[in-house]
């Protein structure tokens, strides 16, 4: 599957443009500036994008009102299909938001409702509802919303018609875009044996279609096996990574990789490939959290370096910050263009590092090392082995450990290393050790 194998770049297409928050309707053909920043994303080492909601929707994107149309203050379908064109060109796999929970109030199928109650043939293509009671809008009827969230309505995906009308959407995404895959929204709420009928559609649509599944907690293994998604987000992760850092105690995100991926008979999700982030479009920029930024190129090493295929989101390579509490557009800005730091650079050697090696696309995760402020990690395949080496300490670290190879070459620098002459980690150092045999 080519998403082991990739660098994921995710933009949220309606802020990245900057696009109106309400639809207004007016067409603007904002996203093909896309199409400018390919070289940036060929530079820092990307090979597959995601983007967020593209399609018509009432607001952020994901209270969908046409699931065939390009939204206007995005553009068109013509300029989607030229955008993923072009990105197939540069050899950049497209994946998009497949929103298939909830609906927004103005899709079509619930203004029929609206009007016509009861004699709707789609008042079955939602979830709960009931003529003996009303809603917060004074609809007449009952519904139920996404999490309380009423201008989010949810679907009935028990259905046969509208599970009929979401794989023909599909289908029509796959034959006029020509997409790669899909991000389930919320895929932890949807019903399971849809997420199976999705699967086996995709299967005879397109070869090695990816399907990725936003799960916030929970067993991965639920929905990532090989009836139903190929990947999902790895929240627990995400959230070990920058607090680890943060309490520099880097026995949490080792707690969590060896529960996930460690060589143990429990371990949970041991040959699954998770989504790594350090941020996203629902979360603080990582810039934002970390207390000593200094743990920035450590913390995309380690997210990189771990079993998953890692994301990047769009702005975070050059360390832009944005905070939750100043509201979900801030984590989601219009940005003309790219920037490029040392951060960036850093980044784009990691990427390369990651997308050519089998040991960190595919291999096993042992731990080696592991103190408060360091850890040293094995990942190993069947013809490479790498150790990942992380100081987050302030202080220059001797570390004493069995390499079980006398030389190496770092993958991150291309400098060679003898441990015959010891392992001095400096102060906020990270590498990617490729044994010799």
């Amino acid at each position: 599957m080519w998403a082991y194998e990739s660098v994921f770049y995710q933009i949220y297409p309606m802020g990245f443009t900057g696009a109106p928050f309400e639809n207004d309707g007016v067409l603007e053909h904002r996203l093909l500036k896309v199409i400018d920043w390919i070289p940036h994303l060929q530079k820092l080492g990307i090979n597959a994008i995601y983007f967020s909601p593209i399609f018509d929707s009432q607001t952020h994107g994901y209270n969908t009102t046409d699931y065939t149309k390009i939204d206007p203050r995005l553009g068109t379908n013509e300029d989607f299909a030229k955008i993923v064109k072009e990105l197939h060109a540069a050899g950049i796999k497209v994946i998009i938001d497949g929103v298939f929970n909830h609906v927004g109030r103005e899709f079509f199928a619930f203004k029929d409702l609206k009007e016509k109650k009861w004699d709707s043939p789609y008042k079955d293509w939602f979830y709960s509802v009931s003529f003996d009671g009303n809603s917060c809008y004074n609809d007449g009827f009952w519904y139920e919303g996404w999490e309380g969230h009423f201008e989010l309505v949810k679907l009935n995906l028990r259905n046969e018609d509208l599970i009929q009308y979401l794989l023909g959407a599909v289908k029509g995404w796959i034959e006029e875009f020509d997409i790669d895959g899909l991000r389930l929204d919320v895929a932890y709420s949807l019903d399971m044996d849809f997420l199976k009928r999705l699967r086996a559609h995709c299967n005879g649509l397109k070869e090695d279609f990816f399907l990725l599944g936003e799960m916030l907690h929970g067993d991965y293994n639920r929905l990532v096996n090989d009836e139903m998604l190929h990947s999902a987000t790895n929240y627990e992760c995400y959230k070990g990574l920058y607090s680890s850092f943060n309490s520099m105690n880097m026995f949490e995100i080792n707690h969590s990789l060896m529960r996930q991926f460690g060589p143990e008979n429990w371990t949970l999700y041991k040959g699954k490939h998770m989504l790594s982030f350090v941020d996203n479009h629902d979360v603080e920029r990582i810039a934002s959290i970390l207390t000593n930024k200094k743990h920035l190129p450590l913390i995309y090493a380690l997210c990189f370096g771990m079993p998953g295929i890692p994301q990047v989101y769009y702005g975070s390579e050059w360390g832009i910050e944005g905070k939750k509490s100043d509201g979900d557009q801030a984590l989601r800005p219009c940005i003309d263009k790219p920037e490029w730091n040392e951060l960036t650079e850093f980044i784009s050697k990691l990427a390369e590092a990651k997308k050519n090696s089998e040991a960190l696309n595919y291999g096993d995760f042992r731990s080696v090392l592991l103190t408060n402020h360091q850890c040293i990690f094995e990942r190993k395949s069947e013809h490479e082995r790498v150790l990942v080496a992380i100081n987050a300490g302030d202080q220059e670290f001797d570390a004493h450990f069995d390499a079980g190879c006398g030389k190496a070459v770092d993958l991150i620098s291309g400098e060679e290393h003898d441990f015959g002459g010891g392992s001095k980690l400096p102060a906020y150092s990270a590498y990617f050790w490729k044994c010799e045999k």
